[in-house]
C-alpha cells in the first residue's frame, strides 16, 4: 500500500491481500473504496487523470478532517483501460479485497460491465461519469450515478442545435453501443421537431470522403460521435480545411473539446465546437475552493470530470459517516443522500426509464472554446 501524504491514502497496482468480504471494521483500519479509472490506452487517459485527481483530492480532505469516525479512507485504484472485461475482473478483485463501495469510471460501456458485476455481487457502485441510460439491464438498488442520463443531456444538445438554426444534421458515427445510443437520441428528438439526422458510418468513410458526403447531403451541422483523439482530430482538420464547408458547424456532445489535449492537437481549429459540460454557471464557495485545489493538482484547468470525481467521494464519505461501511446499508442509503457537492446539492431519485439511482439535477451546459482564445470557454446554453 502506498500512502500519499498530500492526497490521502491511495493504492494503485495490486495491494496486499486481505481475507475479508466487507468493510465493517472497528479496529481503526482504513475503509477502502475501489476506484475504476481509465489510465492507459485505449482508454481516454486524460479523462481518467482528471477523474482520479478529483477522487484523490476528496479522499485527502476526508482524512485531514478525521476520516470516517476516526478511520482513514483509502482509495484502491484499478486501471480499466476502456476494457469492459478488465473492469469486470477488477470489480471481482476489489470485492474480495473488502472495499465498502466502488467509485468512478468514465467510459459508459465499461461502466455498464462494472455495474452488472457489482449488482451481481451486492457491491454498491457510485458511477461518476458514464451516461449511458441502460447502465444495468434490470432495476437495481446497488448502483447510483452522478452524471446525467445520456438521453437527458443529449436532448438538451439537440434543442441547442435547433435553436442555432440547424435542421439538417449529419452525425459521424463509429461502432459502439454508446455512439449508437447517441445517434438514436438525436434522431428521435429532432425528427418530430423538423430536424433531419443523416448518419455517416466512419467505418466506411475516410475524413476526406466524409467532407464530400457533407456537401452532397447539404448538412449545416456535423456532430462527432467518434473517439478521441482519432478519428475526431482528423475529421475536424479535414472539415476545417475544406472551403466548401466553411459555414458548417461542428459539434461534439460527448465532450472531447473539454480537455487540454484537444486544444494542443488542434490549435485554432479546436474552437467553436459546442459540447456538453456538467458544471453550474457559477460555482459555489465550495466549488471555487475545489476548483483551485484541482487546478494546483493537475497544473491546468480542471475539467468537469475532475469535479465528478470529487463529488463521488463527497457523497460516499457522507454515507459512510451516517450509515457505516456495511455494503447493504450503503445501498439502502442512496434515497436519503443530501450532500452539498462542488456542483450543487446532490440527491438521488428514481428517474423514469432509468434502472439505477440518479442525481436528477446535474447541472448541464453547452459550451465551446472561444475562437478569440481557445484556452477560454464560452457558455452557449445552461439548463
Amino acid at each position: 500500500m502506498v500512502a500519499d501524504a498530500m492526497f490521502g491514502m491511495v493504492t494503485q497496482g495490486r495491494p496486499p491481500w486481505r481475507d475479508e468480504t466487507n468493510a465493517e471494521r472497528t479496529d481503526g483500519s482504513s475503509i477502502r473504496i475501489g476506484a475504476l479509472v481509465p489510465l492507459t490506452r485505449p482508454g481516454w487517459v486524460e479523462a481518467g487523470r482528471h477523474l482520479l485527481a478529483g477522487l484523490e483530492l476528496a479522499v485527502r480532505e476526508v482524512n485531514e478532517t478525521g476520516g470516517i469516525a476516526g478511520r482513514p479512507l483509502e482509495l484502491v485504484v484499478r486501471d480499466t483501460a476502456a476494457d469492459p472485461q478488465k473492469a469486470a475482473a477488477a470489480v471481482d478483485e476489489l470485492a474480495h479485497l473488502g472495499v465498502a463501495a466502488l467509485a468512478g469510471e468514465y467510459h459508459s460501456v465499461v461502466a455498464r460491465a462494472a455495474a452488472a458485476r457489482a449488482d451481481a455481487l451486492g457491491l454498491p457502485f457510485l458511477c461518476s461519469s458514464a451516461v449511458l441510460d441502460a447502465l444495468t439491464e434490470q432495476p437495481t438498488e446497488w448502483i447510483a450515478r452522478l452524471a446525467p442520463p445520456q438521453s437527458h443531456g443529449w436532448q438538451i444538445y439537440a434543442d441547442f442545435l435547433l435553436g442555432a438554426g440547424h435542421s439538417r444534421i449529419a452525425v459521424a458515427v463509429e461502432s459502439s453501443v454508446y455512439w449508437a445510443a447517441g445517434a438514436r437520441i438525436l434522431r428521435d428528438h429532432l425528427a418530430p421537431r423538423g430536424g433531419t439526422v443523416i448518419e455517416l458510418d466512419m467505418r466506411a468513410l475516410a475524413p476526406t470522403a466524409l467532407c464530400d458526403e457533407l456537401v452532397d447531403k447539404r448538412a449545416t451541422a456535423l456532430v462527432l460521435l467518434v473517439g478521441h483523439p482519432e478519428p475526431a482530430v482528423s475529421i475536424v482538420r479535414s472539415v476545417r480545411r475544406d472551403q466548401r464547408l466553411a459555414e458548417i458547424m461542428i459539434g461534439a456532445p460527448a465532450g472531447q473539446p473539454e480537455f487540454a489535449e484537444w486544444a494542443r492537437l488542434l490549435g485554432d481549429d479546436s474552437a467553436a465546437i459546442p459540447f456538453l459540460r456538467y458544471l453550474p454557471e457559477r460555482l459555489s464557495s465550495l466549488g471555487a475552493r475545489v476548483e483551485a485545489a484541482l487546478r494546483a493538482r493537475l497544473a491546468e484547468a480542471p475539467s468537469f470530470v475532475a469535479f465528478e470525481g470529487y463529488d463521488t467521494v463527497a457523497v460516499l464519505a457522507d454515507v459512510l459517516r451516517s450509515h457505516g461501511a456495511d455494503r447493504a446499508r450503503i445501498a439502502e442509503a442512496w434515497s436519503r443522500v443530501a450532500v452539498e457537492g462542488a456542483r450543487g446539492q446532490i440527491r438521488f431519485s428514481r428517474t423514469p426509464g432509468i434502472s439505477i439511482w440518479q442525481w436528477a439535477r446535474t447541472p448541464i451546459q453547452v459550451v465551446d472554446r472561444d475562437p478569440a482564445g481557445p484556452d477560454r470557454f464560452r457558455i452557449l446554453h445552461a439548463n
